[in-house]
């Protein structure tokens, strides 16, 4: 600590030494000021203004937290969305599927259903078929008969002895 009484010739020089650094077109009185005048000076406008500043300074610290915990939660919820829209969308697929599975069945299903009908109606036109060919070569044996009986109907010359 510096003790009391007339300023100190160092403390002079830089007073005189600012003054001139100063370009003013009014004239510089040279002030003198006492050291330990600033470090009061000075000492109570900390304590004055310090207490405020660190509570600020104590708030905003606080704020930032809770914002860092805000934005923490919120990405947790918006992940959270995300999830419940991929199993809404995994849902839908699922039921989309089963809906193409059961038209697929359907489909099979008629297929054998047709699959059986055309087997009926092969069987049925085979059957045709063979009573059409049976009755065919039962005409043709009937005609054969009449032609027969006919030639046989016919008048034959007697032979001359």
């Amino acid at each position: 600590m510096e003790e009391e009484g007339p300023p100190h010739i160092e403390e002079l020089q830089l007073a005189q030494q600012d003054s001139e650094c100063m370009e003013s077109p009014a004239p510089v009185e040279n002030v003198f000021v006492d050291k330990k005048a600033v470090d009061k000076l000075t000492e109570g406008l900390l304590s004055h203004y310090l207490p405020d500043l660190q509570n600020s300074k104590r708030a905003m610290q606080e704020l930032t937290q809770n914002q860092v915990i805000l934005l923490d939660t919120l990405d947790q919820e918006v992940t959270k969305f995300r999830d419940c829209n991929a199993l809404l969308d995994l849902n839908s697929l699922f039921t989309e599927a089963k809906v193409y599975h059961n038209k697929l069945v359907n489909i099979r299903k008629e297929m054998i259903m047709l699959h059986e009908k055309t087997t009926k109606l092969k069987k049925r036109a085979l059957k045709l078929q063979q009573q059409k060919q049976k009755e065919a070569l039962e005409k043709e044996q009937q005609r054969e008969k009449e032609l027969e009986r006919e030639r046989q109907l016919i008048a034959k010359p007697a032979k001359k002895s």
